[in-house]
């Protein structure tokens, strides 16, 4: 298996880069769904947030209101400190049970794992390859505003939340520029791709 570690900031076009990864054949796994898996209805991880912040983070329907959690531990760092170590080890052990599934499947399968927080979350998997998707920040924030509606002042401060761009370039073997076309994007992402199979196939 050969783990590529795929991260950058909000609305910096990880998913366009990751899809494109997998039309070139590679398996996906997605850390933002692991996170939803791993806090979903009749989880202990859903127990332990309910324990730590109440009934009101509940839906009527006992499964999680991100939205509201969202705005509860938003701008408190003890608030996502605490939600952080509820989610965060549950994230690990199930994408590690998926990267050892891909590989059970496929010995030499290319495996992107996309995690928005590998800087933040100090992901630790033994990663062969870690790639960032960088934009101006200025760029993402229009981008939440047009193609996601948020209000731009919050997108802003989404944006001003995260990791810089400078801390993730201290982890990045590649840096994928994703602030021009479409096109641009996708070129660099298939040169990659093709600097991957010349380096594997001469392993």
């Amino acid at each position: 298996m050969y783990l590529i570690g795929l991260t950058g900031g909000i609305a910096s076009g990880k998913s366009t880069v990751a899809r494109r990864l997998v039309e070139h054949g590679a398996v996906h796994i997605d850390a933002d769904l692991l996170a939803r898996e791993a806090v979903g209805r009749g989880t202990s991880g859903l127990a332990e947030i309910r324990e730590a912040f109440g009934d009101g983070v509940l839906r009527a329907d006992g499964s999680l209101d991100r939205a509201r959690l969202g705005e509860v531990v938003f701008g408190d760092a003890a608030a996502r400190e605490r939600l952080n170590a509820i989610v965060h080890p549950r994230v690990r052990e199930l994408s590690a049970q998926r990267m050892a599934d891909a590989e059970r499947r496929d010995p030499d399968a290319v495996v992107v794992y996309d995690v928005p927080l590998l800087v933040e979350a100090s992901v630790d998997h033994p990663f062969d390859l870690v790639v960032v998707t960088e934009a101006p920040a200025a760029t993402r924030v229009d981008r939440l505003v047009d193609e996601r509606g948020l209000e731009r002042g919050h997108a802003q401060a989404r944006v001003d939340a995260q990791a810089s761009d400078a801390e993730r370039r201290e982890v990045a073997d590649v840096v994928i520029d994703t602030g021009g076309t479409l096109s641009h994007t996708m070129g660099q992402v298939d040169d990659l791709w093709a600097r991957l199979r010349e380096l594997r196939a001469r392993s």
